[in-house]
């Protein structure tokens, strides 16, 4: 047996003491302090990718229609009765039972939703209640103008094809040109807004969402289309933004007429140089007549598709095994977004093959609560991918704050330190390293995938038009 000397004793012991006073004060450690000095660095780092973006002034045309949103707390509009019965799933909204039941389908998942009501009287009547209520507001809506005031912040000579009133257009900045006819009615869209953990009977909301209800007149007909196309014609915009085709759903048309007018939108499209990047924006679908439609007219014909998680949840269904999918996690991994985008890259792009005079995808824009991932082809002429994630995140917290300072007391992040690549056969995992690399990016093959921490708003003051904020900023980067 060996002895050890003093030295060598007094050596050990001191090593021992070192690691258990690094363990005690690991222990003592207050993690609060840890989680803010890592979001403050999350903050920083955001901020610097941001500011990497060189300035430019690109055209972009944007279509189609536009509504007036009527904000209000959901409680105080639909106060919770035990009469309601079960959540149940509607296609469009007939009577007022079927919107509490709704509204509950929805309010439990935290989910994103926007519903048709057939009965025209009975939304008159829920807009009157609505206006009564003491916190209740009006703003300028849709998807459309929501997406063209944000191009138009962020440098971008904008165009925007949409049907308002009189009174609603002043609300329109001056510096957007607008074309389309004046209407006598506006287009409302009832937003019923509720916040994180907020309760409602014995259901309790597991983030911040919106409930839209409408009853539009104008925008399924997407009335603003052939005044667009005489802008159009004299115009080569650098991009062209889809919008609003959910305004489309579950609407009673006369036999055929859907069909023709998205038959229009496509020969629009078409009509359009190569060079102009060709976008749509997702929204909440839920007929599944209209969503064949936009796989035959729409989506074959689009350079880039935007998106939240339940919209991609819903197009990865409707694409991988023909149904739709209503609602989805509201919080998922990563991983499991990045599979679903890698599946619909690769379907949405074989099909284009199939069909003359076709686009092959080459940019898809996941929003989520918890993060930004864009996927682009590195031959696309889609630029800065790392820039476009951050000013997405960045732009979500200053839009749902309603702040254009980012406030680290305001925010949080919610994603880990690192995340899987993949759940279905790509190994690998990317470590979050602020001060290094703020936006993570690598390349797959062909394609580039950036992603981006969120930047969540813990109190939010607006919930509705926040995708629309999200992916036009990122697009207004990426031109």
């Amino acid at each position: 047996m060996v002895k050890m000397g003093f030295n060598d004793r007094a050596l050990t012991f001191g090593t021992l003491f070192s690691v258990l006073c690094i363990l005690y004060s690991i222990y003592r450690r207050d993690p609060t302090v840890d989680l803010q000095e890592r979001l403050v660095r999350v903050i920083n780092g955001l901020i610097q990718v941001e500011d990497q973006h060189i300035t430019v002034t690109p055209k972009v045309v944007i279509g189609y229609g536009a509504c007036v949103d009527l904000f209000v707390n959901a409680k105080d509009l639909l106060p919770y009765k035990d009469e309601i019965g079960f959540p149940e799933h509607f296609d469009n909204i007939n009577s007022i039972d079927e919107f509490y039941k709704s509204f509950a389908y929805f309010f439990q998942h935290g989910a994103a939703s926007e519903r048709f009501m057939t009965n025209s009287t009975l939304f008159d009547t829920l807009i009157k209640d609505a206006e009564k209520l003491p916190d209740s507001r009006y703003e300028i809506g849709g998807n459309a103008p929501v997406m063209a005031i944000r191009l138009f912040h962020e440098g971008c000579d904008v165009t925007l094809a949409s049907t308002l009133t009189p009174k609603h257009l002043k609300s329109i900045p001056s510096g957007i040109k607008v074309v389309g006819e004046t209407v006598t009615r506006d287009d409302i869209h009832l937003i019923l807004e509720y916040k994180a953990q907020e309760k409602w009977g014995p259901y309790t909301a597991p983030r911040a969402n919106r409930y839209i209800l409408h009853n539009d007149q104008h925008n399924p007909y997407i009335r603003p289309l052939e005044a667009l196309q005489e802008h159009l014609t004299q115009s080569s915009p650098d991009l062209f933004v889809v919008s609003a085709l959910q305004l489309m759903d579950n609407y009673g048309y006369p036999v055929g007429v859907r069909t023709e007018r998205l038959k229009k939108i496509m020969k629009q499209i078409k009509s359009l140089p190569r060079k102009t990047k060709i976008h749509f924006e997702m929204a909440s679908f839920t007929e599944e007549a209209l969503i064949k439609n936009l796989q035959e007219y729409i989506i074959p014909y689009v350079d880039s598709i935007g998106m939240n998680e339940q919209e991609l949840a819903n197009l990865y269904s409707v694409y991988k095994y023909g149904n739709i999918s209503f609602v989805s996690d509201s919080r998922p991994r990563v991983a499991v977004v990045l599979d679903h985008m890698r599946s619909i890259f690769k379907i949405l792009r074989s099909w284009s093959r199939l069909t003359i005079g076709t686009r092959r995808l080459n940019r898809i824009h996941v929003h989520t609560l918890a993060f930004q991932a864009i996927l682009t082809t590195k031959d696309s002429p889609w630029k800065q991918n790392d820039v476009a994630a951050a000013k997405a995140s960045l732009t979500a917290f200053r839009h749902v704050c309603d702040s254009s300072q980012v406030e680290a007391e305001r925010a949080t992040v919610l994603m880990d330190d690192s995340f899987s690549l993949s759940l279905a056969g790509i190994e690998g995992r990317v470590w979050l390293k602020p001060e290094e690399t703020p936006v993570p990016c690598w390349d797959e093959g062909d394609t580039n995938i950036c992603v981006a921490p969120g930047l969540v708003c813990k109190h939010a003051t607006k919930t509705a038009g926040g995708g629309d904020n999200i992916s036009a900023a990122a697009l207004a980067v990426q031109l």
